[in-house]
């Protein structure tokens, strides 16, 4: 799994590629927790694959950035990774959107 993290008008988007698995999840959650962004956008555009510990971390971020007041929001899922959302109902849990650019504008 690759991260690139950057500032886009303001939010900070986390351009993953790769797994997010058991494996890989840790790196991901331990960049999260380094930044201090109230508004977040995970793009997941190049993510092939994602495990329960992967959806695990997702749902702590989501719930850390509600903590802290903050707006959270995912991007470019592809058909696999989106029908995983829809068979665990996360899709009603988080924001998620077609391209980064929309979720750039709405989770101001």
């Amino acid at each position: 799994m690759e991260i690139k993290s950057y500032e886009r008008d303001g939010v900070t988007v986390f351009q993953v590629s790769g797994e997010i698995n058991i494996n890989t999840s840790p790196d991901l959650r331990k960049l999260f927790e380094r930044q201090s962004a109230k508004k977040v956008v995970v793009d997941l555009q190049s993510v092939s694959y994602v495990d329960s510990s992967g959806l695990a971390t997702l749902v702590e971020m989501l719930k850390r950035m509600k903590l802290q007041g903050g707006a959270f929001g995912l991007t470019g899922l592809s058909d696999k990774v989106k029908s995983l959302f829809e068979i665990t109902k996360l899709d009603k849990l988080f924001p998620i959107f077609a391209t980064q650019e929309d979720a750039v504008l709405r989770v101001k």
